[in-house]
């Protein structure tokens, strides 16, 4: 069974019962193996058997429970159509696409409307499908420049009902400050007491403004469910139609004409006001815990000059197609990733790696889109384009992270779930408590009672209080080139007390430098080199690859082998010529039976300068021996300080020999050695200590790490080092820097922290929030203010997150 994923971006939830049913929903349907909601990112993460259901399908369960899925429209100008024929087969292939709701293509106008989801598909990946068809489309820029984020929308639309909502409250709120012996001082105009007056003013509130609750109440009731929408509704209009019952009652009695009458309409019209106020300050807040994203997309070339039919052009950079040549000036991004072709130049790759100095690179070499060209120009052949490219891998990672339920979550959706129902039922205790005990037969006190319970209550703040702070710790370690996969390793992180680092490319710099040849007596050193560098000409290993260039280096022309073998933690066996090469570790000799006894101690002198040596067998017979070093990274003994400090243990793993590891370990305090391991036996010393009871990081760099990463309870990868590593770990530290360790660990125990409070400060004021408004203290537009301020108080402290302090 094939098993696919989709993001839908929803709109309407109000609050975590909704977020909950959206969730529940999608889970009980057929084929839906796996449903996310993150009420904070307003999205979906669904993992669904395309066998069994499909997009659409989903999208109309939403649209069944009440809310609605965001798509986007494009429009596009066709060139290459000739017959119906082509328009056929262009609208048929942009339907087939994943993403696409539905294309239509007008052969005689050359236009292609196309409706999408864009989180799985861009207009650029439309254009390089077409293109690869023989067709072209161009967009309509026009419409795309239109084009507004929903969520704007959204606060542009509550702001204007918040403003008009207020100018029609303020009378009715003027009048009710009246009413107190304390401020009866004040003057209030005539009008303002009138109860037909305040109708008039009220209902445009109660209906226009407040019009959203019913409609999401009425949805959340029509699936027999409850949500925040359900107790607004409840409580506003319960105020609003016992007014209205008092006003129709005031006829005759000469009230109505001027005189005074007890009335609640500035109770539901303010609270209205009031909770408006609240989304509105939540949804900006909102916006801004996803600083790290817009910083990030920020970093991308919006522009790119490339050649194409021999003519040069500048076009925007989504239209890039692999293959294009893509010209480079001094001072410009690279847009793409890609590998130059011609030119060379200093590329200031800092937003990728932390490091500020500029690196060089000529033709051959591997660039990265958005990263800066300092001073050449350069022709790089693209090769990874829109979403493939480096930069949009990582903003793909840290959407994914903050779109993630970790969890601590669980618990407050599991709450959030009974919630409603239950504050339902509490209210209506509380009003015929009041009605029937406290107060008998006295209706006003008992509504007070009842709507401030219902307002009090509302769980907004208990579904934002995890998915904020997720999303403004992640995206705060993404500034720091820290990528958590999900929300649930950026929750385990903190957990680890013990660490282990893979020597080489982790530890070290990974780019070990050939320092010493000692030919044994009868070969010659020119020879000698020659043989050897043949033999590793074909291994991947950095030792290996150390060797050849410091060969190469020394002008000794180094050949294909005739035959390769790779013997893994051991070294690698070759036919160079009519000679049998054998190069690798002490125990290669053995296994192959050459004596090397004569120089094990010239091999443990260069092994206690931290060295590598490697022991060469030509048909047989020792011929020599190479050493290699590998410098240790500058920031290495700071950061592993840093780990102690934290009371952290640290441990080294490497298939290197004991004596260069200890030598390595001794330079930059870590506190134990595994060594000669080989790339299986990493999983298991990690499996042994966890069998110990210790939480265990694994960091590595390499394709042998992989496994150990996988096994770890957090494997955290070098982004310098190979994809395999980076797929496997569960976080990415871009930079290379052991610093960003810590740096996790530390913005680990910060979110955790956060999310705590968020979840304590929720729960805690709703546990006494509600008995405090059952008793009669709180005047239901103080509860609403309340419930409003606490949904803001519990994002504002995430965006906290934002501020923390990293050494990367």
């Amino acid at each position: 069974m094939s098993t696919k994923e989709t993001t839908l971006q929803i709109t309407g939830m109000t609050c975590a019962a909704c977020a909950t049913r959206i969730e529940k929903g999608l889970k009980r349907m057929d084929g839906v193996e796996e449903a996310n909601v993150n009420l904070a990112l307003e999205k979906s993460k669904i993992a669904f058997d395309p066998e069994k259901t499909d997009v659409g399908e989903l999208k109309e369960k939403v649209r069944a429970l009440g809310y609605d899925v965001v798509t986007d429209k494009a429009e596009f100008n066709v060139t290459g159509m000739t017959c119906a024929a082509c328009s056929a087969r262009v609208e048929k292939r942009l339907n087939k696409m994943d993403g696409v709701d539905r294309a239509t293509v007008n052969l005689a106008l050359e236009t292609a409307a196309v409706e999408y989801n864009p989180e799985q598909v861009t207009p650029a990946e439309m254009k390089e499908t077409i293109h690869r068809l023989g067709y072209e489309l161009e967009e309509k820029k026009e419409e795309a420049e239109g084009a507004v984020d929903h969520r704007q929308r959204e606060i542009k639309k509550q702001t204007a009902k918040f403003i008009l909502s207020a100018i029609l409250s303020f009378p009715l709120l003027w009048a009710m400050v009246s009413h107190f012996s304390f401020t009866s001082f004040i003057w209030v105009p005539r009008a303002f007491l009138n109860p037909w007056v305040q109708l008039a003013l009220a209902t445009p509130v109660q209906f226009f403004v407040g019009g959203q609750f019913y409609v999401g109440a009425y949805k959340a009731l029509r699936n027999k469910s409850a949500n925040m929408d359900v107790l607004v509704a409840l409580g506003t209009s319960a105020a609003y139609f016992y007014s209205l019952y008092l006003s129709v009652r005031s006829i005759g009695s000469g009230a109505a004409s001027g005189g005074m009458v007890d009335l609640y309409y500035e109770t539901s019209a303010v609270l209205i006001t009031l909770i408006i106020l609240g989304k509105l300050f939540e949804a900006k807040a909102k916006g801004r815990s996803s600083e790290a994203i817009k910083k990030l997309m920020g970093l991308r070339a919006k522009e790119a000059t490339v050649v194409r039919d021999g003519r040069e052009m500048v076009i925007p950079v989504e239209d890039v197609l692999a293959g294009d040549i893509v010209f480079v000036k001094p001072g410009e991004k690279v847009p793409v990733d890609g590998i130059i072709v011609d030119g060379q130049s200093a590329l200031d790759e800092s937003m990728l790696t932390g490091e500020s100095v500029p690196v060089d690179k000529s033709a051959g070499d591997a660039v990265i889109g958005s990263t800066l060209n300092k001073n050449g120009f350069l022709k790089v052949e693209a090769t990874k384009v829109g979403r493939d490219t480096a930069l949009a891998q990582i903003i793909k990672v840290v959407e994914e992270a903050q779109g993630s339920k970790a969890p601590i979550q669980r618990m407050a959706d599991v709450i959030s779930g009974i919630f409603v129902p239950i504050v339902v039922g509490i209210a209506v205790v509380a009003f015929l408590v009041w009605y029937f005990a406290v107060q008998p037969g006295e209706f006003a006190p008992a509504l007070e009672k009842f709507i401030a319970v219902l307002v009090i209550a509302c769980p907004c703040a208990l579904g934002l209080a995890t998915p904020t702070s997720i999303m403004a710790g992640s995206g705060r370690a993404a500034e720091f080139g820290i990528l958590f996969k999900g929300g649930e390793h950026l929750e385990t992180t903190h957990r680890i007390d013990t660490v282990i680092l893979d020597k080489t490319g982790t530890v070290t710099n990974g780019k070990p430098s050939l320092t010493d040849v000692i030919p044994a007596e009868g070969f010659e050193e020119g020879e000698f080199l020659r043989l050897v560098g043949s033999a590793e000409k074909n291994s991947e290993h950095p030792l290996a690859e150390a060797i050849v260039f410091g060969i190469e280096e020394r002008g000794i022309r180094v050949e294909m082998p005739d035959g390769f073998e790779a013997v893994p933690g051991y070294g690698v066996r070759a036919q160079v010529g009519g000679s049998r090469v054998l190069v690798g570790t002490r125990r290669l000799m053995d296994r192959e039976k050459v004596d090397v006894n004569a120089v094990l101690n010239i091999m443990e002198s260069l092994e206690k300068a931290g060295k590598t040596a490697m022991l060469a067998a030509v048909d047989g017979r020792f011929a020599g021996m190479v050493a290699v070093a590998d410098t240790v990274k500058a920031t290495s003994a700071d950061a592993i300080r840093r780990l102690h400090d934290m009371g952290l243990e640290v441990l080294m793993i490497t298939g290197d020999n004991r004596r260069t590891a200890e030598a390595i370990a001794a330079e930059t305090g870590i506190d134990s050695v595994i060594a000669e391991v080989l790339p299986e036996g990493k999983a298991e010393e990690v499996k042994k200590l966890q069998a110990a009871g210790r939480k265990v990081a694994m960091v590595g760099d390499g394709i042998n790490d992989a496994p150990a990463l996988a096994v770890a309870d957090i494997g955290m990868a070098i982004g310098t080092g190979a994809d395999v590593a980076m797929e496997a770990a569960d976080v990415t530290l871009i930079r290379g820097d052991l610093n960003s360790i810590a740096d996790a660990i530390l913005m680990s125990k910060k979110t955790i922290t956060n999310i705590r409070q968020n979840l304590f400060w929720a729960l805690a004021y709703n546990s006494l929030g509600i008995p405090v408004a059952a008793a009669g203290f709180l005047a239901p537009w103080l509860a609403g203010a309340a419930m409003a301020f606490s949904s803001v108080s519990v994002v504002l402290n995430a965006l906290r997150l934002q501020r923390v302090k990293l050494k990367g």
